[in-house]
């Protein structure tokens, strides 16, 4: 049987400190990790197979529509050359071109709504709750937002 290939994506920060979180589960199939880029994130490179895309926080308007349009391109090259049957993404708003993306290509979508949040959604769930295969919440409260999400407890 195929190994599954997985693609990981994930903001910097605590979005990707709980997508690493996951590593004995990942190391057991193909897998690429994607983030943005930053001094902390070119390190991972000596330990993962990584792809960065260009950070890109939203307080600046007109720069993180150039920045996103970017991200989302080469999200696009990155997708075509991986080839992944699954994207499995913590958020936040760098992990949701690469959804839609694999969406539209026919792939498992298995999105992991964010630790920090126990009684409000972050935006990045709410866009990509619609069409994940499998959301995941890490408090019980959350279920009352995203009432198809499955309660998988904190990653930590």
């Amino acid at each position: 049987m195929k190994q599954k290939k997985l693609l990981l994506i994930s903001s910097i920060g605590g979005h990707l400190t709980q997508l690493l979180q996951l590593e004995g589960l990942f190391k057991n199939y193909q897998y690429h990790l994607v983030t943005e880029k930053s001094q902390v994130t070119e390190q991972l490179m000596e330990k993962y197979p990584v792809s960065l895309l260009m950070y890109g926080a939203r307080n600046y308007p007109i720069r993180y529509i150039y920045k996103f349009t970017y991200n989302t391109i080469k999200s696009l090259c990155i997708f075509i050359k991986h080839r992944p049957d699954i994207i499995i993404t913590t958020g936040a708003h760098t992990a949701v071109p690469m959804c839609y993306l694999a969406k539209l290509f026919g792939r498992k979508i298995v999105f992991i709504e964010s630790f920090a949040k126990s009684t409000s959604p972050t935006l990045s769930g709410r866009m990509v709750y619609p069409i994940s295969d499998l959301f995941i919440v890490q408090w019980e409260s959350m279920k009352e937002i995203y009432p198809k999400a499955v309660y998988g407890g904190s990653i930590y």
